[in-house]
């Protein structure tokens, strides 16, 4: 396949990725409202689709790595769309749950575990949409690199977020933290390959 009619399909696809929750949602919307519980399952499903997309932006270094896809610059679109899930999430819990009463946001936050590690995670991964543009890649330099390294933290909160949210069908969560333990220690470079790159630095 030539190399432009590849990068169009690879695009396709990326998108084809972010959209597919919102899809999914329409198509359960137009099959039964969302169940009994609309609200909750709103909720959920901004929840569980933040998840699955920032473990998929996590995908993006050890496909490059490990399997030769270079992903790199399909992966800010990824990320936007895990962010977008993110608000939307959030905002769920603040506008159809709490009807915008801050106050029991923040006591919620302050005395309820697992919304305090969720809102921690929401709130790293703010920085890291603000900075996503290729204007404060420039202006960042190399400390663009350090700051989105936050993304490991935002995932492994958002997967505690999940675990204790569940309390008793922990299947999801724990599927999920494995997926994120083997996408963690797939960053790490053998020690070999360490070795070799120091040699030739030398």
């Amino acid at each position: 396949m030539h190399p432009k009619a590849r990068a169009r399909v690879t695009s396709a696809a990326i998108w084809a990725i972010c959209l597919a929750p919102l899809l999914w949602l329409i198509l359960r919307f137009r099959e039964d409202g969302l169940g009994a519980n609309p609200i909750e399952e709103f909720t959920h499903w901004g929840g569980t689709s933040t998840l699955i997309l920032l473990l998929l932006t996590l995908t993006v270094t050890p496909l490059r790595r490990w399997g030769g896809w270079n992903l790199v610059r399909y992966r800010r679109r990824l990320g936007l769309a895990a962010f977008f899930y993110g608000l939307t999430h959030f905002m769920t819990y603040v506008a159809l749950d709490q009807f915008f009463a801050f106050e029991y946001v923040l006591e919620d936050i302050a005395e309820r575990p697992y919304i305090t590690v969720g809102f921690a995670a929401f709130v790293l991964l703010i920085p890291l949409a603000v900075t996503s543009t290729r204007g404060w890649i420039r202006r960042l330099g190399r400390r663009w690199q350090r700051l989105h390294r936050i993304v490991y933290l935002a995932a492994g909160l958002g997967v505690l977020h999940y675990l204790w949210k569940v309390k008793a069908d922990t299947l999801w969560p724990m599927v999920a933290a494995v997926v994120l333990a083997v996408l963690l220690a797939a960053r790490l470079k053998p020690k070999r390959a360490r070795r070799r790159k120091a040699r030739v630095r030398r």
